[in-house]
């Protein structure tokens, strides 16, 4: 009886091999992702939002009175309106 050095049978297992390939990718990519995850959120307190990405250190209402400003000056609304606006994002902010 010949057993062709590969097990029983003999025969080339390259489907097993590509099983193997994509198992190992499949594990570093989610190790990857999870050590990514930590790195991220790693001085947060627990139950905190994570700020946006992009966001730097401008507050919201900030971009909020530049629209309202923009708006003004290109004549989309009054200016009762806009002091209007302005004291209701102030007063939020």
């Amino acid at each position: 009886m010949m057993y062709h050095g590969y097990g029983y049978g003999g025969g080339n297992h390259w489907g097993l091999w590509v099983l193997v390939i994509v198992a190992l990718v499949v594990f570093w990519a989610a190790l990857a992702w999870i050590i990514v995850t930590l790195v991220r959120h790693r001085g947060t307190p627990p139950g905190s939002i994570p700020p946006a990405p992009g966001s730097g250190s401008s507050r919201p209402s900030s971009d909020a009175l530049r629209i309202l400003d923009e708006r003004l000056a290109r004549g989309d609304i009054e200016e009762d309106e806009y002091t209007r606006r302005r004291s209701l994002i102030e007063g939020s902010g």
